[in-house]
Parts: structure tokens; C-alpha cells; sequence
């Protein structure tokens, strides 16, 4: 078996919690506008933009080069969680698993945080651990705060 681990971070957010979690559960599409930098393109490739097991692929730029990511869609709106399971592309190239929660929690009135859970486990032992799309989803998460308080 190869190497696997889990990372787990906590993102601060302004703003509700629920109007976090509705953005990354229903609104993918606002994201090419909204952080462009990070996220050039998302379409539904089965289901619908909110649908539990819905199959989406992603184009976006992660350490300056352009990948695309193919996932699938699990929500549980108990616990304002949304994880994509890896399917294909550029991270899949290196791992077996590939599954990110993002978990919003309203601490109190005015403290919110995006919990970012990765589950991973690696093809070989010889490839490097994926903590670079660590970085990556967690400059998302605190990228997007701005855009979710003006909507």
C-alpha cells in the first residue's frame, strides 16, 4: 500500500456560513468570474450544478500551470459539507485518492471557518505528498470570501 495521509486547515470567513456553503454546494459556475485567477473554467459533466453525486470538471492553474479535474459531488447539507471525490485528470495522475471536504461552521455570530479536510493516498511511495493542492484549495476558500459578501 502506498503512502496516504489526511490534512485538515481551518479557513476564516466573514459573512454566514450558510451563504458560504450555498455558494460552494450551487454556484461552481460563479467561480471562473469570481476567482479567475485560480479557476479558468467548471461544467457539469452529469447531474445538475446541485446535485447530491452530481460529476463536474474543473480547469484551473495550481503552481502556475494550467490542470483539469474531473469529480464527483457529495453533499451533506446537515453539517454545511461539500467533497469532491477525484475521478480524473492532473491530480489523479499522482494519487489513488483524491476526496476534499469543505466544511462551513459558524462559531459564533461574527467567527466563521471553512474546514478543509484532504484525504489522499498516493500511486507509489516515489511520488511527493500532495500538499501543494492543499495550498491551492485553501487560497480558494479565502479567495472567495470577498465575493460571497458582495452577493
Amino acid at each position: 500500500m502506498a503512502t496516504s495521509g489526511t490534512y485538515v486547515t481551518e479557513v476564516p470567513l466573514k459573512g454566514s456560513a450558510e451563504k458560504h456553503y450555498k455558494r460552494w454546494r450551487d454556484e461552481n459556475h460563479l467561480f471562473p468570474d469570481a476567482i479567475g485567477h485560480h479557476i479558468q473554467g467548471v461544467t457539469v459533466h452529469e447531474g445538475d450544478w446541485d446535485s447530491h453525486g452530481s460529476i463536474k470538471i474543473w480547469n484551473y492553474t495550481c503552481d502556475g500551470k494550467p490542470e483539469v479535474f474531473k469529480e464527483r459531488r457529495e453533499i451533506d447539507d446537515e453539517n454545511n459539507a461539500v467533497t469532491v471525490r477525484g475521478l480524473e485528470g492532473h491530480v489523479m495522475e499522482t494519487l489513488k485518492v483524491y476526496d476534499t471536504t469543505f466544511q462551513f461552521i459558524q462559531k459564533s455570530p461574527d467567527d466563521i471557518v471553512c474546514k478543509i479536510t484532504m484525504i489522499w493516498e498516493k500511486q507509489t511511495d516515489d511520488l511527493p505528498e500532495p500538499s501543494n493542492y492543499m495550498k491551492f484549495v485553501k487560497s480558494m476558500v479565502a479567495d472567495m470570501d470577498n465575493h460571497v459578501l458582495k452577493a
